[in-house]
């Protein structure tokens, strides 16, 4: 009886010193688990927040009514004698929205962001993250990229570092920060997605950064950050049913902006530069007609007359593989980076002429009104076509248009002159951009030898 009551006091000693060293264990390596640090990126989004800053803006645009599309039809028009007052009166209307933008230059005050944070703004006022407020201007701003450059100087501002976006990989981690529905400072992280992304904004000039960190109506204009702090993007575009996030959101590269950003600096707009070809992108079925293995590069469909491209010796057939050294995907990426250099760089260009490689060196023009590319600007109905201005303030000379372009496909022809639009009267290129823009469909009023015509173009 003895002997057993003493096993079970050892049992209960044993029970209870057991459990005591295994806790006093457990709660020395809780201490220590303690002791490291937790990974955080707060570090970073304390460093980089005070340089990314809240844009609002007020202005007016002036709108057309709801338009009924049987109006837009020449025929339509005629059968019913729609008198010229049935279309829509433009109204001006007072608008009020918000944006980001990214400090880049503490010491002058320069601030980034998208063209189409600013566009139409009379009033910006820039809201800092210690809810300091004040004006700005804008120093230049560009549509075909949705860059713009705004100055505001004032005392202790700080400004992000710039990264070089060319050296992102899909799966790098990356943060974006705006003021998202006006919630000011909103952090969001992801991941890259995918890199030279287009076919987002057809009419500009696009190479965007494709990530998965939320980016929401507000966020236009605001930073997509790196690890080490840098800016690597300005967050751009969405794509969305809703006008919410769903994971896929763009960013135009910093290596893009910089150059825009210089331009606008410089001169208060993009000096662009132009080749003067006009392409199609290599499809199987041009590869296999022009004996190529592979279904990339851009076709030369034609050359304009005094262009770069012509005094370089490019000529109609050649099939553009690659430029400064970089691989050409398709006529897009092409018509991008070319957009993106400065009027008088030089450039060489891979080529393939009746299935031989050879190299061209041409010296990059500058957008004139008088070329097919402002044609395409214009309304891509017109691609192929060479415009300008007719003589005496007559319309607008449609001086060539290319054989299977889009513009010959609507009817147009060589010698062709555009007096108007629907009913709007045009005296040259500048007053026929400002009557078509934002036009799906041109009903264009064409004088054709002795007689008028009209042709719709969309």
């Amino acid at each position: 009886m003895h002997l057993r009551f003493a096993k079970a006091a050892l049992a209960v000693a044993l029970a209870v010193t057991i459990p005591a060293v295994t806790v006093s264990a457990a709660v020395a390596s809780q201490a220590a688990a303690d002791a490291t640090p937790m990974p955080t990126l707060a570090p970073m989004v304390k460093r980089v927040s005070p340089a990314v800053v809240n844009i609002s803006t007020r202005g007016t645009i002036k709108e057309r009514g709801q338009r009924n599309p049987l109006l837009d039809d020449p025929f339509f028009r005629r059968f019913f004698d729609v008198p010229p007052d049935a279309a829509p009166r433009e109204r001006e209307r007072q608008f009020q929205s918000a944006g980001s933008g990214v400090i880049v230059d503490a010491k002058n005050g320069y601030i980034v962001t998208n063209h189409h944070v600013v566009e139409n703004a009379s009033e910006i006022t820039i809201t800092l993250l210690d809810n300091r407020s004040f004006s700005a201007k804008v120093v230049g701003s560009d549509e075909g990229a949705d860059i713009a450059v705004l100055q505001a100087k004032q005392p202790n501002l700080t400004a992000m570092s710039l990264g070089d976006s060319s050296r992102l990989e899909v799966g790098d981690y990356v943060v974006a920060i705006g003021n998202p529905f006006g919630l000011q400072h909103t952090v969001t992280a992801g991941i890259v997605s995918a890199l030279g992304r287009t076919g987002i904004n057809p009419e500009g000039y696009e190479d965007f950064i494709q990530t998965d960190a939320s980016i929401n109506p507000g966020n236009s204009g605001g930073a997509l950050v790196n690890l080490r702090g840098e800016l690597v993007g300005i967050n751009s575009a969405i794509l969305s049913g809703s006008g919410g996030n769903i994971g896929i959101g763009f960013a135009i590269p910093v290596n893009m902006v910089k150059g825009v950003m210089d331009q606008l600096i410089k001169y208060g707009q993009v000096k662009r530069g132009i080749l003067g070809v006009n392409l199609y992108s290599v499809t199987p079925d041009i590869a296999k007609q022009y004996g190529l293995s592979e279904s990339s590069g851009a076709l030369v469909a034609g050359v304009q007359p005094g262009s770069a491209a012509e005094r370089a010796g490019v000529k109609t057939g050649d099939v553009i593989v690659s430029l400064n050294g970089k691989a050409v995907k398709d006529s897009g990426e092409l018509r991008n980076d070319i957009g993106m250099l400065r009027v008088g760089d030089k450039v060489e260009l891979g080529v393939l002429r009746d299935g031989k490689p050879r190299t061209i060196v041409a010296s990059i023009g500058e957008r004139g009104e008088s070329t097919a590319a402002a044609a395409v600007d214009i309304n891509k109905g017109l691609e192929g076509a060479e415009l300008a201005d007719a003589p005496d303030g007559g319309g607008v000379l449609i001086r060539s248009v290319q054989e299977g372009s889009p513009a010959a496909q609507f009817g147009l022809r060589a010698n062709d002159v555009i007096v108007a639009v629907g009913r709007t009267p045009v005296a040259g290129l500048k007053s026929f951009r400002e009557a078509a823009k934002g036009a799906n469909v041109l009903v264009l009023n064409i004088r054709r030898g002795g007689m008028s015509v009209l042709i719709p173009v969309r």
